[in-house]
């Protein structure tokens, strides 16, 4: 993917699963507020219309295995929190309500997936079924924050530009490839500003943290309880820092290292993939059957370098019209890596590359730049973007890339460059960045789980650690899952639920350093 400011959770659609399958088997605007405290505000909770073309498009969330509909609500929120009675803008808002007993409900239990710049409404009734038990005790809810899906969306290219925009060369080789990536990115940019020029210097982490505290209230709740994934955990800390006495019982998982700088997000990142990438080589070649895309784990690593040179110098057909270029087969291995599951989808789309159909590995691709099989894309990048470039103070140019690609290209041979010129994403942003990283220390709090994963290639396991470290004393209480992909209580481990369920469902603790495996 050309120019994220970082790779980011994107998980694999419903409809890019279905499409994978078919290869390998041959709701708001902006308004004047009156002088009506937002807080004040009813939901007016209705069924929930298909998502929107920002969203990622595709049907309206089918019913839950209970027969219980999802149900949809806009809230509004200020557009500036520096003036609360200005414009205000509507955050799109999804829940299912608690399966237990009504004296037993908790309140509502707030997801935010990552990103930045996922769908909230669109991944949780995706991924509902994997949270029925949390259901039991609360309301499940997610949103789509400032700048996403359905809630005021930055807007840059159009499904046509993107689809340019995606073939371009991310990891230039020379004079005139630099130039073209650098004039690609500016005019981006310049799309997003024009496009979106009243939301765009609003949607910081720290807006979407004081609208996650505005929804606290809205939805009646004493605490906010919050399960946040990935960018999420960043999203969370920062709640943490800005409204410690209103945290309730909190889930940080995939744990983002509130640390580090853009530069070292990104090079971190670079070595989580890479260890991940070793990982799938040595899965491979490890079980009884062959191994179809390489006989040993470096042999395996050694054609999937050979084959990104071959598409650097010549691209092969991918979904028509459309050509599997250098850059969309990186973004398609990446996206593989994200899940253990996926790993059969990143041997099939190989084999069938070094074969000349680049089919699998582009949907992969497209999956992770958020386009569905229909051409069209959400707005998850133009997002990601956004937000990412307004949290971000740093600026990169051309020249720090170069100095700074030999380090990169130490941390991942395969990753490296993709990592490292992803920098330039913010460059020429209209919005200058807020702070070289997010302040998450929340003296105070109750006790928040960190849950880190050991083979986590988006978020590496030491962002955990320093995640808990930041938080401050008697805050942060790490677990470790040793595992791979992104995130862990997804991976259905028992050990990582039960540790979850305790804590969300019962206020049980478990004892900081806590190892599943």
């Amino acid at each position: 993917m050309p120019n994220p400011s970082r790779l980011r959770a994107a998980a694999l659609t419903v409809t890019a699963l279905t499409t994978l399958s078919v290869l390998l088997t041959g709701c708001g605007g902006g308004s004047q507020e009156d002088d009506t405290d937002l807080t004040d505000q009813k939901l007016s909770w209705k069924d929930c219309p298909a998502p929107s073309e920002a969203e990622g498009g595709g049907a309206a969330p089918s019913p839950l295995p209970d027969g219980d509909e999802w149900q949809c609500a806009t809230m509004k929120a200020p557009l500036d929190w520096d003036d609360p009675e200005g414009d205000t803008i509507g955050l799109a808002l999804i829940r299912a309500r608690a399966s237990g007993e009504a004296d037993r409900r908790i309140g509502s239990l707030v997801f935010n997936f990552g990103g930045p710049g996922g769908s909230g409404v669109t991944t949780l009734p995706a991924f509902g079924q994997d949270y029925a038990k949390l259901r039991t005790r609360y309301d499940l809810v997610s949103f789509d924050p400032r700048g996403v899906g359905r809630s005021d969306p930055v807007e840059c290219l159009d499904d046509d530009q993107l689809d340019t925009y995606f073939q371009q060369d991310a990891t230039p080789d020379d004079r005139a490839e630099r130039t073209e990536l650098v004039d690609n990115t500016e005019k981006f940019n310049a799309a997003c500003e024009k496009n979106s020029k009243e939301i765009i210097p609003h949607v910081r982490t720290t807006d979407a943290a004081r609208d996650m505290d505005l929804m606290r209230q809205v939805l009646g709740d004493e605490k906010l309880h919050y399960f946040g994934i990935s960018y999420g955990t960043e999203l969370g800390g920062v709640y943490a820092h800005l409204f410690p006495r209103h945290v309730g019982r909190a889930v940080f998982d995939a744990v983002v290292d509130p640390t580090q700088t853009a530069e070292q997000s990104s090079l971190g990142q670079a070595k989580g993939f890479q260890l991940a990438l070793d990982n799938f080589a040595e899965d491979c070649v490890s079980k009884t059957e062959e191994c179809p895309i390489g006989d040993t784990a470096d042999d395996v690593e050694a054609r999937i370098a050979r084959l990104l040179k071959d598409l650097d110098r010549k691209p092969i057909p991918g979904v028509f019209p459309r050509e599997l270029t250098q850059t969309a087969a990186t973004g398609g291995i990446a996206q593989a890596l994200y899940s253990k599951d996926f790993w059969e989808y990143l041997t099939e789309g190989l084999e069938q590359a070094y074969d000349g159909d680049g089919r699998v590995l582009m949907v992969l691709s497209d999956a992770l730049n958020g386009r569905n099989e229909d051409g069209q894309y959400s707005n998850i990048t133009a997002a990601n973007v956004a937000i990412n470039c307004a949290d971000d103070k740093p600026r990169y140019d051309t020249a720090y890339v170069e100095r700074k690609l030999p380090e990169f290209r130490d941390a991942s041979p395969l990753f490296g460059d993709y990592l490292a010129w992803s920098m330039l994403s913010c460059t020429d942003w209209p919005v200058a960045g807020a702070a070289d990283h997010p302040d998450v220390s929340a003296p105070g709090a109750p006790p928040i789980l960190v849950i880190g994963n050991t083979g986590d290639p988006a978020t590496p396991y030491e962002g955990a650690g320093r995640m808990v470290d930041a938080l401050g004393k008697d805050v942060g209480v790490e677990l470790t899952y040793k595992g791979q992909g992104h995130g862990a209580y997804d991976s259905k481990n028992r050990c990582v639920q039960d540790a979850v369920h305790g804590y969300l469902l019962d206020g049980r603790v478990p004892a900081a350093g806590t190892v599943c495996s």
